[in-house]
């Protein structure tokens, strides 16, 4: 077979995914009555829902069958996120353990977490935190403060961490913390990640509340959290590197630019069936779509790149910076479309959710100041 035919087999093996997780949505959807949610992949937590997923192999899709996923590709696993994103479907549980864990593990765990978690997060039944974020260090995560002192057989764990989406529900976090102290010369140097159990005596996991009520991120106390050596991942001292690989599957993939589809779609189906849309309406719309396709073509870009095993940190930060602005903006666009009130209370709380987290977007995963900063200096403009 040359090269032509693989990719032709290729993108027909990927056709029939699509096909297959659209089926499966919709049935889920109907059997158990989960509504489209905007940030679904924040927000929207149902171990119920990663477990069918997990248990119809949608889950782990990059993970060799040898630890029970299904040995594909990134651009297998682009295909079922993309669906899952645009349905709004429930995937916070799943998420972050799929998205970064998985990889990292694959990357640099050794072959004993890999036995034990990998296989669980191809299930749907592992849940994991990222704990880089710190009271005082925001995004610079080269200042980070917590730190990691060498005791007989393992290591103690002292910081804060904050921002830290499902820590309140999940089994474990991947901590960030300084192992060695800080050299003004390389200040990246010296940082490591520890596999840390929520359950871990020590650990005291506190609610960041938003306004509305709702509770997805928490501030994280570790106080002499013992560590075993056999919790390292990957090597001391490597954390940078390791973050940044784990920072490109979170940057660039479509939750960056796709979290207020299940909005735009509604409301492009609404505007649709009314009875006159004047041709500012529909130029709008059209601009609206232009932008999202143009920014699924970047994001598949990085994707096939992070396939090929390319170091893509730049072009996922500009996926980041890009898509995040989208949809700040197409929560503004969607609401100045629609005039006055909708008459569909879905749409209507869809809005709502949207412009509730709205300021969210260009914040989390690092700033979009920062990651102009990354791709400036990636191009050598600093």
């Amino acid at each position: 077979m040359n090269s032509f035919d693989a990719l032709c087999a290729n993108d027909t093996e990927l056709a029939e995914l699509r096909v297959s997780i659209r089926e499966f949505l919709h049935a889920d959807r109907a059997k158990f009555d989960w509504h489209p949610a905007v940030d679904s992949w924040l927000s929207c937590w149902d171990e119920d829902f990663s477990k069918r997923l997990g248990d119809a192999g949608f889950l782990g899709l990059t993970i060799p069958t040898r630890y029970g996923g299904r040995g594909l590709g990134h651009l297998h696993r682009y295909v079922v996120t993309e669906e899952l994103l645009a349905q709004g479907a429930p995937v916070a549980a799943h998420w972050v353990a799929d998205r970064q864990l998985a990889p990292a593990l694959l990357a640099y765990g050794n072959e004993k977490q890999r036995q034990r978690l990998l296989p669980k997060i191809a299930a749907g039944r592992c849940y994991s935190a990222i704990g880089m974020s710190e009271p005082g260090a925001g995004s610079d995560l080269a200042a980070v403060q917590t730190k990691a002192t060498r005791t007989g057989g393992g290591w103690l764990l002292k910081g804060t961490k904050v921002w830290t989406s499902g820590a309140h529900r999940a089994h474990q976090i991947v901590v960030l913390a300084r192992t060695s102290p800080v050299d003004p010369a390389h200040r990246h140097a010296g940082l490591s990640q520890f596999l840390v159990p929520c359950d871990s005596p020590g650990v005291t996991i506190s609610p960041v509340v938003l306004m509305s009520g709702e509770h997805h991120f928490n501030e994280v106390i570790f106080d002499d959290v013992f560590v075993p050596d056999a919790d390292v991942l990957g090597e001391i001292g490597d954390g940078w590197r390791q973050v940044t690989s784990e920072l490109s599957f979170e940057r660039s993939g479509p939750e960056r630019f796709l979290s207020t589809a299940p909005l735009i779609i509604a409301a492009v189906r609404e505007l649709a069936n009314r009875p006159e849309v004047d041709d500012h309406i529909a130029a709008a719309v059209g601009e609206l779509m232009a932008q999202l396709i143009s920014l699924r073509q970047l994001s598949v870009s990085v994707a096939r790149a992070l396939a090929d095993g390319q170091q893509v940190a730049n072009q996922a930060a500009l996926v980041k910076d890009l898509g995040t602005q989208f949809e700040q903006e197409s929560v503004d666009l969607v609401a100045n479309l629609l005039g006055d009130a909708s008459p569909d209370p879905a749409l209507q709380a869809l809005l709502r959710a949207g412009r509730l987290h709205r300021p969210l977007f260009t914040l989390r995963g690092g700033t979009n100041e920062v990651l102009r900063s990354v791709v400036a200096r990636g191009m050598g403009l600093r």
